[in-house]
């Protein structure tokens, strides 16, 4: 493994940091409270960075994760909005029936579809983010999948849906 030095860090730093803040806007909506959450992700990773395992993106996210998980707890804000970059290819009635959909959703449900719809993440990276085994994790995907195909048939008719369009 590559020693875990400065021009390490820098190189991390800039391979991941557009993927953590891209992370923290699709939770926090405001870029500025984004790309506060994603300093304090590398300053953590910078204290941390001999626990960083080889794959580096899923860790971040876990911690980005952690300490939105923390925050609000302490504000306990309302439902995150979306950002256009997450808006799917059907336009506006299209994102607002998902982001209905999907707040109806349990939030471990709603994670798991975003680590790995919005984030393209693997079942074993999202697995390795939510700190659960990867069969444990494809369950769960599916489940959550399940789930959120019956939200959106409860919310819009059928023939507006695409199903798979969007996980």
């Amino acid at each position: 493994m590559r020693e875990r030095d400065e021009p390490w860090f820098r190189a991390m730093y800039t391979e991941h940091y557009p993927a953590v803040a891209r992370y923290a806007v699709r939770r926090l909506g405001s870029p500025s409270a984004a790309e506060e959450l994603a300093q304090e992700v590398f300053l953590t990773a910078w204290r941390r960075r001999a626990d960083i395992p080889g794959r580096e993106l899923p860790w971040l996210y876990g911690v980005a994760r952690r300490l939105l998980a923390n925050e609000w707890r302490r504000t306990r804000p309302a439902f995150v909005e979306l950002t256009d970059s997450a808006a799917p290819a059907g336009g506006v009635d299209e994102l607002l029936d998902v982001r209905a959909a999907l707040a109806t959703l349990s939030e471990d449900d709603q994670e798991l579809l975003r680590l790995v719809g919005w984030e393209q993440l693997s079942v074993s990276e999202a697995a390795a983010v939510l700190g659960c085994g990867r069969t444990v994790c494809a369950v769960r995907l599916h489940r959550a999948r399940r789930r959120l195909t019956a939200a959106m048939e409860r919310a819009v008719p059928a023939t507006s849906t695409r199903r798979g369009a969007l996980l």
